[in-house]
């Protein structure tokens, strides 16, 4: 097919057809093809196929020719247009225009929209008494409602949805059929009469539905119960979020003491009241994807202290579905919303599944019979350096596409072994899954290969490699080992760094900043602290943070005080501050650490945080993942009062040195000598900052490259990548930050096939 877009015709009637690719199908698109195609006086017809969306026009030259600048301004607020084939076709004297059937031929990979938040106009009707769908809890259109999470195969075709166990009754069809309805092939279309339906169940008591249901969850929810409800993705878990006691009710038997919950609030006006709310976060708040945006905590919040142990910041949604609207409306005005599992478990999806999964932490469970065919937990975005960095991509952008800097054979990447996601790439598209988890547990392990089935059929990609992580007992490099395609493994940092070139599009070599707790390095080593030159072909070490012992290994992490121990004997000085840890444990691994018996070095940033976490009395032993640093962050003061010591050590044949030692010692002393945490804390991430800007100052250098990209679970912190990108800046140097998938681990995935695509496309010298 030849791309003529744009040319004229020197004929008086013409005939073109269009080949259209995106995100085009259960958006409402067709509907806005028809409208625009009657408004332009042009005849022909379009339908839904297995690689988006087929039109064929025919009418005056200059109608048809300003088709497709027209349907770029005027296609619907969900569609996404990646490109737009024309060829010229022979009129055939056609004078209407039709919406057809979609064909069925095999698929080649059109791309289901994301699930999307309730629209506006579902909204009004949702609560106007003279619609036929008031309080109807699954109310929907072409511009809202499940999408990913309902589709089975594609064409996206009701036939090919969980939504194929319901018949539509007349009015339904009738709206369905007619292309000027804006529910015109909304897949998910319903109403009471004929849709899926609420069932409230707790023990002992018969089961109550529709409208009893719903009043009697808000009843519970009301009384501090702990009600599960079934979402769009899978299963959430809520209470009232002011009351305490149902609060810690929650954490005892969810068995999790620390993490932060994450708070659903009625509307705008209610999240301005226990969050501060800058404009961008308000659009995030507002987007259709619906995220969980982390926002500073009002100290006068009526949220209970328990919802977010220890931290300055709080996780804030609002509703984004007709239920949770539902709910809202005679419910609490705050509810925690945390996914319905145990922990490390994936989200339930299924109703038998959750109501024996969480029958010890649920008082009663708000289930309905729509299907949930993919998992997809909250997204959760923070907003630093003036944009939205995405910490979890799930729900509302999964499986929008990230467009790579050129064309690419299909790879499958099957990403890192906690906040583990897998990427799939076709032409210059990847797509990466939503959260999967940490692949240790079972559950995890194997949606991760219903992921990989998933997307492998609904992209009707056939990969032509694997590429996975250098770590030979990742659960994910097991599985690529296992698999019969050719393996490309990549360098865990690189991958970091590589992710974060991609979605910038931009194949020239960086100064790449991969700060992590731990990764793979090339001898087995553990790195986590790392300055590269990097493209994606390949990277060199330039430098990286002098090593930190591992007392135990993984206690180490547990307990960051094993940490603050090891770095005070690097630093020569005597364990002063630690008096709080038992005599016994001390002289234990001290003694580790002396003999070098279980004690793996770690060039890691993140155990730098730990360490220091520790050092200051702000966490001892974590519960959760990235707790300690989590927790100095939020004790750090907003104001800079500048850095701690350090030093560069170069090397004659090899990468340079940060030694963090002069810092220890002087944070050693401001503790003893009783300078405030919060400073020490706030000192102690200018440091890293600085550290940043001078490694990259040097590899500049050594490499004249002026980009820096910084990658890594560490740029989660918004006191670090804000500091460290100013400092940057100011010494003429492009940064480059994370704004489409997220910087820790659940954004290696991209990393990965990027890598590993490119380096295909070398070898074949396209």
């Amino acid at each position: 097919m030849s791309v003529l877009e744009g040319a004229e015709s020197s004929r008086p009637r013409t005939r073109r057809a269009f080949r259209v690719r995106g995100i085009v199908q259960g958006v409402g698109f067709r509907p806005a093809v028809y409208r625009l195609a009657r408004i332009s006086n042009l005849s022909g017809f379009v339908r839904n196929d297995s690689e988006g969306v087929w039109i064929e026009l025919e009418g005056k030259a200059e109608a048809v020719s300003d088709f497709p600048g027209l349907l770029r301004r005027e296609s619907p607020p969900l569609a996404q247009i990646d490109g737009i084939e024309i060829a010229e076709l022979d009129p055939i004297g056609e004078t209407e225009f039709r919406v057809v059937a979609s064909a069925h031929e095999p698929s080649a990979g059109a791309v289901i929209p994301a699930d999307s938040a309730t629209c506006a106009q579902c909204l009004r009707e949702l609560f106007d008494t003279q619609d036929r769908r008031y309080r109807y809890p699954f109310i929907n259109c072409t511009d809202c409602g499940p999408r990913y999470t309902i589709v089975r195969d594609v064409p996206y075709d009701r036939g090919r949805t969980t939504m194929d166990a319901f018949r539509q009754c007349p009015p339904c069809l009738a709206e369905y059929e007619n292309p000027g309805d804006r529910r015109f092939h909304a897949e998910p279309n319903a109403c009471s009469a004929c849709g899926p339906s609420l069932e409230l169940r707790e023990a002992g008591v018969p089961p109550r539905r529709e409208e009893e249901a719903l009043a009697e969850a808000v009843r519970q929810l009301s009384a501090g119960r702990i009600v599960a409800i079934k979402g769009l993705g899978g299963f959430l878990l809520a209470v009232d979020a002011c009351n305490e006691e149902a609060v810690a009710r929650l954490r005892q038997r969810k068995r999790r003491p620390h993490k932060p919950f994450a708070v659903m609030a009625r509307e705008l006006d209610s999240v301005a009241r226990i969050a501060d709310v800058g404009e961008e976060a308000r659009w995030w708040l507002e987007s259709p994807a619906r995220p969980i945006v982390l926002l500073p905590a009002r100290p006068e919040s009526p949220v209970a202290p328990s919802v977010a142990p220890g931290l300055a910041e709080i996780g804030v949604m609002l509703p984004a579905t007709p239920l949770h609207h539902l709910l809202f409306r005679d419910g609490p005005p705050w509810m925690v919303m945390t996914s319905g599992n145990r922990a490390e478990e994936p989200i339930a999806k299924d109703n038998d599944a959750a109501l024996e999964r969480m029958a010890g932490i649920a008082d009663a469970f708000l289930l309905h019979d729509r299907g949930i065919h993919t998992r997809a937990d909250d997204s959760v975005v923070r907003i630093v350096a003036g944009g939205a960095v995405p910490i979890r991509r799930a729900r509302g952008y999964v499986p929008r596409s990230i467009r790579l800097p050129f064309d690419s054979a299909p790879v499958l990447a099957v990403g890192a072994e906690k906040k583990n996601t897998v990427c799939m790439t076709r032409g210059d598209q990847a797509y990466l899954s939503p959260h999967v988890g940490d692949l240790q547990n079972v559950e995890a392990s194997s949606l991760f290969e219903e992921v990989i089935q998933k997307f492998s059929r609904l992209l009707a990609v056939d990969p032509e490699a694997v590429a996975h992580d250098w770590h030979p007992d990742y659960v994910s490099t097991r599985w690529a080992l296992r698999s019969a395609l050719p393996r490309v493994p990549v360098q865990h940092h690189h991958a970091h760094i590589a992710s974060c070139a991609a979605e910038h599009g931009r194949t020239a070599p960086v100064l790449g900043v991969a700060f992590d707790g731990n990764g793979c390095g090339p001898a087995g080593d553990l790195w986590g602290g790392e300055f590269l030159l990097s493209d994606l072909s390949g990277f060199r070490r330039l430098g990286h943070l002098r090593s930190i012992a591992l007392p135990g290994g993984e206690a180490a992490i547990r307990e960051p005080w094993r940490l603050a121990l090891a770095a005070l004997l690097d630093a020569g000085i005597p364990h002063d501050g630690l008096e709080r840890i038992s005599g016994v444990k001390r002289d234990l691994v001290r003694r580790m650490i002396e003999a070098r018996i279980s004690t793996t070095p770690s060039t890691g940033a993140g155990r730098w945080f730990d360490a220091v976490s520790a050092l200051c009395g702000v966490r001892d032993e974590i519960s959760y993942e990235g707790q300690a640093a989590i927790e100095l962050e939020a004790a750090a003061t907003e104001e800079d009062p500048g850095g701690h010591a350090f030093a560069i050590t170069a090397s004659p044949d090899g990468p340079f040195q940060v030694d963090l030692r002069p810092m220890v010692r002087e944070i050693a002393a401001e503790v003893k000598h009783g300078r405030p945490v919060p400073e020490v804390a706030s000192r102690f991430h200018s440091t890293l900052a600085a550290v940043i800007t001078g490694a990259c100052q040097r590899g500049r250098e050594q490499t004249g490259v002026e980009t820096v990209a910084l990658s890594g679970g560490c740029f989660q912190n918004r006191l670090l990548t804000e500091r460290a990108k100013r400092l940057l800046e100011r010494e003429g140097f492009e940064v480059l930050v994370h704004r489409l998938v997220p910087p820790n681990d659940g954004g290696v995935a991209l990393g990965q096939a990027a890598v590993a695509a490119f380096r295909m496309r070398e070898e074949r010298g396209d």
